[in-house]
């Protein structure tokens, strides 16, 4: 049964997404430093596992394989003249996935950034920014996703030009940014100048919020922050799975299912109704969110101490946006792990 993103936030308090594609990928064997997109049509089955692993753990939405596949970021791969091929693909193994799964499930066609700095400070341009995003859009929609998700933007630029491609192609659409920068993104956006920035958008997401990051609690932070801005949209948390450890020449996330299932219901109490992981989550942490969620009944707003106590100190004292009672500073050294 196919289902929009629309209608399952019309019917459900709380919609489960995906974890991580590039460290799932690389343990399934991805080589570093090939573009994950060329493995849709020239390794199938490990995204068909991919994509079903998140179905299996509980998801109800997963994105597609194509964070890189845009012009910009598939030329380092020789292969920018294979945008649409790819993207179609990647929808196309979703949409198999998807339409198997006894229970309704979303694909949602990922778009990451192009890599580029766009201007004034760079040289990459609004109009063709948005023609990068146009292109990857056709395919992701010509292969059958149900909504594009536009996600870990930093400029303000960049997500406009990418509302601009989606508004071509006429798809709904969602977005988040990433805040690791003291509570901001690289280019500076606090979490209640992302509210600003959707609400001034012609063609507005369905939703709208935060992914990777630093870490679980920072994400909450910015989360707890949308919501507080007063967003009107339904906000998205992603956060990743835990802290980055370098071990042994290895990156290694830090949270364990345990954390993640508290993060999943301090991101519903934040505000947050679309609720999954980023760098670090596989399907064992997606499980133990799904079953936390299923459980959970939204409560209070929380403190940033008890986000602080509950899964970790914040990265910086401050997240730009002028609510921090101090909290962060006094328990920043009780980071866990």
């Amino acid at each position: 049964m196919r289902i929009s993103l629309e209608q399952l936030l019309a019917q459900r308090d709380w919609i489960l997404t995906d974890g991580a594609t590039g460290t799932n990928l690389f343990n399934a064997g991805l080589p570093a430093g090939e573009a994950p997109e060329l493995w849709n049509t020239e390794n199938p089955d490990a995204i068909r596992a991919l994509y079903r692993s998140a179905v299996d753990a509980g998801s109800d939405l997963f994105l597609t394989n194509t964070f890189g596949g845009n012009a910009s970021r598939l030329k380092l791969h020789n292969a920018a003249h294979r945008v649409y091929e790819l993207n179609r693909a990647a929808a196309l193994l979703g949409r198999e996935v998807a339409d198997a799964s006894p229970r309704p499930i979303v694909v949602a066609g990922s778009m990451g950034p192009t890599g580029e700095i766009m201007q004034p400070v760079g040289s990459l341009s609004e109009a063709d920014a948005a023609d990068m995003f146009e292109e990857q859009a056709r395919g992701l929609m010509d292969g059958g996703a149900d909504v594009l998700w536009v996600e870990t933007i930093s400029a303000p630029e960049e997500l406009r030009a990418a509302a601009i491609g989606i508004a071509r192609v006429g798809a709904p659409w969602c977005c988040t940014m990433s805040f690791d920068t003291a509570g901001r993104t690289m280019m500076g956006v606090t979490s209640a100048g992302m509210v600003a920035l959707i609400e001034e958008l012609p063609h507005r997401p369905i939703a709208f919020g935060a992914n990777c990051g630093v870490g679980a609690s920072d994400l909450l932070r910015t989360v707890r922050g949308m919501h507080l801005a007063g967003a009107t949209l339904p906000l998205i948390a992603k956060g990743n799975a835990g802290v980055p450890k370098f071990v042994e020449g290895h990156v290694h996330y830090n949270g364990t299912p345990a954390l993640m299932a508290d993060y999943a219901r301090l991101a519903m109490d934040c505000g947050a109704r679309i609720i999954g992981g980023c760098c670090g989550t596989g399907p064992e942490h997606l499980g133990a969110m799904h079953d936390a969620l299923g459980a959970h009944r939204k409560g209070a707003v929380p403190e940033l101490e008890t986000i602080a106590e509950r899964v970790g100190g914040f990265s910086s004292d401050v997240d730009g946006t002028g609510d921090n009672d101090g909290g962060e500073r006094r328990v920043r050294r009780r980071r866990r792990g």
